[in-house]
């Protein structure tokens, strides 16, 4: 994953909002906003409000499916921000995903999957979009599912080691990844998401 380049948001027309002033906080690997701007209340009552926004760029994810085995592709990472929160060994069960970089969410996420599990992915199908922290993070992520087979795995994945990426490939039956969320050994977002999405819909009609 490269740096993102900084890009300037424009901030769609409302009558309720009126930006008082802009201030660059931080602009290293991502960018920290503090904007000032008055809001009115749907009673009429204007009020002068601040927030922070941090914008990391928008992003995609991925879950791979295998219908007739019943089984889907996640990766392990070490997550230094979850380590940081009291997470034991910092290390997240995930679903494969990516910022989009300046590209279409359908190709950054071809190729984030190949990149992280050595998956060539055939047909990406997106299924939502959401917003992941909107009280104070900018970014929408692009959810998306595709079928895989065994045949597609065309390299061995891992992530880009200069990046500092140690990435484990796991294969496991859905019915094993929902459990994994009740016992707590699946707990990022995205990820419950997706699978919690598969078990709604069902993998043959996925």
């Amino acid at each position: 994953m490269t740096r993102p380049h900084h890009r300037e948001i424009p901030l769609p027309a409302n009558e309720r909002v009126r930006i008082v002033e802009q201030r660059v906080l931080a602009d290293d690997w991502f960018v920290l906003k503090k904007t000032t701007f008055d809001y009115r209340h749907s009673n009429g009552r204007w009020q002068r409000l601040q927030r922070e926004t941090y914008d990391r760029g928008d992003g995609a994810a991925l879950l791979l499916f295998n219908r007739a085995r019943g089984t889907v592709v996640l990766t392990r990472q070490f997550r230094f921000p979850a380590y940081a929160n009291g997470l034991a060994d910092g290390m997240l069960v995930e679903a494969c995903a990516g910022l989009l970089d300046n590209e279409a969410p359908e190709v950054a996420i071809r190729r984030e999957v190949q990149e992280e599990t050595g998956f060539a992915v055939r047909m990406p199908r997106k299924v939502f979009e959401a917003f992941m922290s909107p009280g104070s993070v900018t970014e929408r992520l692009h959810f998306f599912v595709a079928e895989y087979e065994p045949g597609d795995r065309v390299g061995d994945g891992g992530g880009n080691a200069h990046e500092g990426e140690d990435i484990e490939v796991l294969e496991l039956p859905l019915d094993r990844a929902l459990a994994m969320i009740g016992r707590g050994e699946i707990q990022d977002g995205k990820t419950i998401m997706l699978l919690q999405h598969a078990a709604l819909v069902g993998l043959e009609r996925l």
